[in-house]
């Protein structure tokens, strides 16, 4: 190994001396007793592509996200785990409506509703910490609406629906994950710094390559001494490799997915298996018949009048489905249902597309609607972009690029790899700019403070992008439902929204909560929704950037 002042590395010292200053580290407080200690700080290197600080966690954001501990908070689960019979059982898990049950029900009141949730030997739970999903559908109006679970953390959970449409309903209820699965993924999310690892390719002058592990920790590239060490030059973040044995730290080309690491006992495994995750509950309410009210003859629950615009306060659910379109609840969204209506809308406009691939599908979906949207081969790895589609008539210039590390992909260009805060750096934005960013997949396999890190460049970038052109319009996809492991599983989703959420909501930014849009329908849940959710996600992006 070369000597340990080769460009780019990083040493492991001790917590002192002159250097220190320069990483930053969060000390997060949970909800319970034990408390998460970060690794020791360690000094950035003099070598790294830039030396400047970062802003600090708790100027740079909001007040509720400085406190994860109620932000993040969820009821703890008694006892080690063990009895694979004491955690909660979706077969013996049961629920029925708090009041009698009547004939018809009126347009615009709500349902309400008790869970009681069991083991697998029928007894009742005497704590919380169940992960529910419920949900009401009229199948034959192609309808279905997310409800509330309050969890009253003694077994029982309060079920409500807002009854929104005229016709039958019927409830629908899922046990995600027991509270003893929840309490699995709380330690991992906790305990580990990272569960899954990437691969970074070193390339020499002669095109000599070599391989080592790398990730968003030092102490997870599963280096024994010296790490590279490479810094965002916008957000400050940071991402490690173990040296090569021969090449510089600066010879770094390529990027990929590695491994799942495991992190689960076998006990654990059986409480996250799939014969106990996700499952429907035995139906505990027999359809109900809704009727319009005697004053209003209609049959859908009337909806907001004001357009859509950024700022607009989240109401809870944020929608429903009717007839198979979105109907948001917080503002007077459009159905763009032809081809014709979405290239009105989109004329003279700049789309950035940045995120994940659930945020590609919405590029994809307008790349495949709209047939003179064409794409341009910029000869890039599709995965990770940057893609781009043009329609030269209207003057639409639509563009998705991947978020950067962490990412899991193929291999591919680190050169193509910009964070989102790089992105928002170099825009000049205006009223024809739309920035549209999602992310959350690929930030469940590390802690919490990860996430933190990365919101706190992307608010500073958004913040400077409004600052200096306040007509730009600023999108945030919300991270929609589908994992169920310990890797990806929709609890950690739930999380990282709230952080989302709590980062943003203070600023003049519009938010398309996928998680509301794709937890109402009876359709199979998956990371990505087929193409009814798509569309609908579109359509109401569509209508931030065309209200009327």
């Amino acid at each position: 190994m070369k000597s340990p002042s080769r460009e780019g590395m990083w040493e492991p010292q001790a917590p002192h001396g002159p250097l220190c200053s320069q990483m930053v580290y969060v000390k997060l407080s949970w909800p319970d007793a034990t408390v998460y200690r970060p690794p020791r700080p360690y000094p950035a290197s003099k070598n790294t592509f830039r030396t400047t600080e970062p802003p600090s966690f708790w100027t740079s954001l909001p007040r509720e996200l400085a406190n994860l501990t109620s932000l993040l908070y969820w009821p703890r689960t008694p006892g080690d785990g063990k009895d694979l019979l004491a955690s909660t059982s979706p077969q013996t898990s049961t629920y029925y409506l708090r009041d009698p049950t009547q004939a018809t029900y009126v347009l615009g009141d709500q349902l309400e509703a008790t869970l009681v949730a069991r083991d697998h030997r029928g007894r009742p739970k005497t704590h919380g910490g169940d992960l529910f999903q419920a949900r009401l559908l009229g199948p034959e109006l192609r309808a279905g609406v997310p409800g509330d679970v309050k969890d009253l953390e003694n077994g029982t959970y309060l079920l409500t629906f807002p009854l929104l449409w005229a016709g039958r309903a019927r409830v629908q209820v899922r046990l995600i994950h027991s509270s003893e699965a929840v309490g699995v993924l709380r330690r991992i999310w906790r305990e580990n710094r990272a569960t899954v690892n990437f691969r970074g390719y070193f390339r020499g002058l002669k095109g000599m390559e070599e391989v080592t592990i790398c990730n968003v920790d030092p102490h997870a590239t599963g280096a024994k001494g010296s790490t590279c060490q490479y810094r965002d030059e916008v957000s400050g973040e940071l991402w490690f490799c173990a040296v090569p044995p021969t090449l510089p730290c600066s010879s770094l080309v390529g990027h990929s997915s590695g491994s799942y690491l495991k992190v689960t006992t076998r006990q654990e495994d059986q409480l996250l298996a799939w014969n106990v995750t996700d499952k429907l509950l035995p139906e505990g309410i027999s359809p109900i018949l809704i009727r319009p009210s005697a004053t209003e003859n209609i049959s859908v629950a009337l909806l907001p009048q004001q357009p859509c615009h950024p700022g607009l306060p989240s109401p809870k659910p944020s929608g429903f489905y009717y007839q198979n379109k979105w109907q948001s609840l917080a503002c007077s969204a459009r159905s763009f249902s032809s081809v014709d209506s979405i290239l009105s809308c989109l004329a003279g406009h700049v789309i950035h597309m940045m995120g994940d691939s659930t945020m590609r599908q919405w590029w994809e979906y307008l790349r495949d609607t709209v047939p003179s949207l064409k794409p341009i081969n910029l000869h890039s790895t599709y995965q990770v972009g940057p893609l781009m589609a043009v329609e030269t008539a209207r003057g639409i210039v639509l563009h998705w690029r991947a978020h950067g590390w962490p990412l899991r992909s193929s291999r591919t260009p680190v050169a193509s790899l910009h964070s989102v805060a790089k992105e928002l750096d170099g825009l000049a934005g205006g009223p024809r700019v739309v920035v549209v960013f999602g992310l959350g997949a690929h930030f469940t396999t590390f802690p919490p403070s990860i996430f933190v890190r990365r919101l706190v460049g992307i608010r500073e970038a958004v913040m400077a992008l409004l600052a200096r052109e306040p007509h730009t319009l600023v999108v945030i996809k919300l991270a929609n439902t589908g994992y169920k492991s310990v890797y990806g599983s929709d609890w950690f989703t739930l999380q990282v929204n709230r952080l989302l959420r709590a980062a943003f909501n203070d600023l003049p930014v519009a938010f398309v909560d996928a998680w509301d849009m794709t937890s109402s329908l009876a359709v199979p849940d998956n990371i990505h929704p087929k193409r009814l959710i798509v569309q609908n996600e579109v359509a109401v992006l569509l209508s931030f950037i065309c209200p009327s």
